[in-house]
């Protein structure tokens, strides 16, 4: 095999990939926007995107303002703001470290907690009413080629 060769292959092989990309990224949209869509009693539509998203990052337990502003990547005066919406809302609080009292961690309340949660709990049951349309063949291989995916998205950070 010549390296002309060699490079064609790669080139169809990169065309197919990006193919396969763009045809994932649409059928997650498609599962966003239908699987995931939020009821408009649902206490979480309140909470504009990053709100929610703090709060989602939250969900494991308290975290610094440091710590927020690197895994989302904003400006410390952005994560300051948010976290000042969201204590207005009652849906956390800060809370001082045990080691260092001068230094505060954002906590999701316990109606923070509930929102989630009764968040979590409608997208399960949307998401359970649909899998219900499928074999269970069908829902352990959609089951299992997410998971494989979602490992392979850990590796890639």
């Amino acid at each position: 095999m010549t390296k002309d060769t060699h490079s064609d292959e790669d080139a169809k092989g990169d065309s197919l990939l990006l193919k396969q990309s763009e045809d994932m990224v649409a059928a997650f949209s498609a599962l966003m926007r239908n699987m995931f869509a939020l009821a408009s009693d649902d206490l979480s539509m309140e909470l504009p995107g990053a709100q929610l998203r703090v709060c989602g990052m939250l969900w494991d337990g308290p975290k610094t303002m440091t710590v927020l502003t690197e895994e989302i990547g904003i400006t410390h005066s952005a994560i300051t703001q948010i976290a000042d919406r969201l204590e207005k809302a009652e849906m956390v609080e800060r809370v001082p470290e045990a080691d260092d009292r001068r230094c505060k961690k954002l906590a999701l309340t316990a109606k923070g907690i509930a929102v989630l949660e009764d968040r979590r709990r409608r997208r399960v049951l949307r998401v359970m009413n649909i899998l219900r349309m499928l074999s269970l063949e069908e829902r352990d291989e959609v089951v299992g080629a997410l998971r494989t995916v979602a490992n392979a998205s850990l590796r890639f950070k």
